[in-house]
């Protein structure tokens, strides 16, 4: 890998910044709006800062669905993934260290069983990945800073969208860093498949369906 320092840091951070800013978030009390905008903004953010040296995936699922089109190589979205889901645990420990304890970890509400909460966390995870493919990945897009606009807005709607029912991790990082540094690792099935099942139907969706035929 080209880079590989500059690059894996890059993830590392972006996913530092999304948990601290939206557990952050949530540890003090903030509503449903605030917590969205603090993802949102932490995602937007991280764009301006890291796209022109990593891609900015800050996401396994993203990460995930790009190696299986062959837009990254596989043992780069290896260390992708590990950059993103250190970044995840240590923003996690931060603010367990900061506050004392540490919340933000997705959870289903009640009555949301398993099978829900898989479902609705690959949609959200779909309707993000379909942005992502057509303001970042698309080559007719424009991959700059204004590309982190559209996606950090996805966020936010997803999470108004889906917060309420599984908290909208739409990010297997997003939900390990807390479920490690707490313990909380029993909802593991419905975080790692729901958003790495909706990101490769989006990725493939996109490709068959709105990617331009070759003339």
């Amino acid at each position: 890998m080209k880079d590989a320092p500059a690059r894996l840091l890059a993830e590392f951070l972006g996913v530092f910044f999304l948990c601290l800013f939206g557990i952050g978030a949530i540890m003090n009390g903030v509503d449903i709006t605030g917590v969205a905008l603090a993802h949102g903004l932490a995602i937007f953010v991280a764009i301006c800062a890291f796209a022109h040296i990593s891609g900015a995936h800050f996401n396994p699922a993203v990460t995930i669905a790009l190696a299986a089109t062959k837009r990254i190589a596989p043992v780069d979205a290896v260390a992708y993934i590990v950059a993103q889901l250190i970044g995840a645990a240590a923003a996690a420990a931060v603010l367990k260290s900061a506050f004392g304890t540490l919340g933000g970890v997705p959870g289903l509400a009640d009555g949301v069983t398993t099978s829900t909460g898989i479902l609705i966390e690959a949609v959200a995870t779909f309707i993000l990945m379909i942005v992502i493919m057509g303001v970042a990945v698309d080559s007719r897009g424009t991959f700059s800073i204004v590309a982190g606009l559209p996606i950090g807005m996805a966020i936010v709607g997803d999470i108004f969208f889906a917060g309420p029912a599984t908290g909208a991790a739409m990010n297997p990082a997003r939900w390990f860093g807390p479920a490690l540094v707490t313990g909380d690792m029993g909802s593991a099935l419905i975080y790692l498949v729901g958003p790495i099942v909706g990101a490769l139907v989006a990725v493939f969706v996109y490709d068959l369906v709105m990617k331009p035929a070759k003339v």
